[in-house]
C-alpha cells in the first residue's frame, strides 16, 4: 500500500468540497492528475472511496472511515508544525470557529481581533452556522470551536458557558410597537421586517420560529448585516429582530427603540463546544481563553441581560 501525503490531502479537499475539480484546485493540480491520484489511492486502499452522483462526489462507508483518520493526521501535522515553528519564529498557527449569527456579531468579532493583534502569527477563519448544527459540526472536525445558543446532548463534546444574550425587536420610537413594554413575536410578524440574509442563522431562526405560530415574515428587504438592519429600520422600512448584544457594538440611531420579547426562548444562553479528544496546540487553548475571559462576555454571564433603556 503505497501513497503520499499530497493523496489524502486532496482525498480531503475532495470530501470536503465534493468535487473532483475544487479538490485539485485547493491542493494545486490539474483535475487530470487529481483524477489519476484518486484512482491510485483508491486501489492501495482496495476500495472505492466516493461514488460519483449527481449531486457530486460522495463518500462511501470506507471513505468515511478514511476521513476520519485523514482529518486526525493532518490535525496531527498542523500541531507538530506549530510547535516547532513556535521555537523558530514564535506562535504561529490557525484556528478555524463557526457560530450562529448572535455569536459571531455580537460577541466574537471583537474578541478575534483582539487576540489576532496580540498574535500576529496566527491566522484564522470564521463561518456562520445554524446552532443547531454546530455541536455536530465540531464532532466531525468541521472546525476547532463553536459557539451556539442553547445547549446539546451530542456526545463526545465538552461544553462551555460563554455568554448570556436576548434578542430583541428594534423599531423606530414612533412606531406603533414602540409604546409597549414588551411583546410576543406574533405581534410583530404582523409589520413589515428588515431581516439579515435568507441564508443568515437570524433569519432561518425567525422564518422558523413565524412558522410555529402559523405566520410567515414580511420581509421587505434582506440585508448582508445587523449594521445594514439596524440603518433601514431607522430609515422606516420595517422592525427587525436583532441580538441585544449588538446594539453595544453597532450603536443604532437614537431614533431606534428597542421592545423585550416575552418568550422565554428570547433568552440566550450561549454555549462554546469543542470536541472531548481534541489535542489542541498551546495557541488553541489560548484562544479559547481569550473567548471566555473577554470581561464583556464575562459579565454577561454573572449577571443577567438588562431590559432595554426607554428613558433615552
Amino acid at each position: 500500500m503505497r501513497y503520499e501525503l499530497t493523496d489524502l490531502r486532496l482525498f480531503l479537499q475532495i470530501a470536503q468540497a465534493r468535487s473532483l475539480t475544487a479538490g485539485a484546485s485547493a491542493v494545486f493540480i490539474t483535475p487530470s492528475a487529481a483524477s489519476y491520484r484518486l484512482k491510485n489511492l483508491e486501489q492501495a486502499f482496495g476500495t472505492p472511496l466516493f461514488e460519483r452522483t449527481s449531486r457530486g462526489m460522495e463518500l462511501t462507508a470506507a471513505g468515511d472511515a478514511v476521513l476520519a483518520h485523514v482529518r486526525d493526521l493532518f490535525e496531527g501535522i498542523e500541531r507538530m508544525q506549530s510547535d516547532v515553528s513556535r521555537y523558530i519564529s514564535g506562535i504561529k498557527g490557525h484556528v478555524r470557529l463557526i457560530a450562529n449569527s448572535s455569536s459571531l456579531n455580537g460577541f466574537v468579532t471583537p474578541t478575534l481581533g483582539r487576540f489576532l493583534v496580540a498574535y500576529p502569527g496566527i491566522d484564522a477563519d470564521i463561518e456562520e452556522h445554524r446552532s443547531e448544527n454546530i455541536p455536530n459540526a465540531i464532532l466531525a472536525k468541521e472546525a476547532d470551536v463553536g459557539i451556539f445558543a442553547g445547549t446539546s446532548d451530542v456526545q463526545g463534546l465538552s461544553m462551555h458557558p460563554y455568554a448570556v444574550d436576548r434578542l430583541v425587536i428594534v423599531t423606530l420610537r414612533d412606531h406603533i410597537l414602540a409604546s409597549e413594554t414588551s411583546i410576543r413575536l406574533g405581534a410583530a410578524l404582523d409589520f413589515d421586517f428588515v431581516c439579515m440574509s435568507r441564508t443568515s442563522s437570524n433569519f432561518l431562526f425567525l422564518r422558523d420560529t413565524a412558522q410555529k405560530l402559523g405566520k410567515s415574515v414580511r420581509a421587505r428587504l434582506h440585508a448582508h448585516s445587523f449594521d445594514a438592519v439596524l440603518s433601514l429600520v431607522a430609515s422606516r422600512v420595517g422592525v427587525a429582530l436583532v441580538p441585544f448584544s449588538v446594539l453595544g457594538e453597532l450603536q443604532p440611531s437614537p431614533q431606534v427603540a428597542v421592545i423585550e420579547l416575552e418568550e422565554p426562548w428570547a433568552l440566550r444562553e450561549l454555549t462554546l463546544v469543542v470536541r472531548q479528544d481534541a489535542k489542541f496546540p498551546a495557541y488553541m487553548q489560548e484562544f479559547m481563553n481569550f473567548l471566555l475571559e473577554d470581561p464583556r462576555v464575562a459579565a454577561t454571564r454573572a449577571t443577567s441581560i438588562p431590559g432595554p433603556d426607554r428613558s433615552e
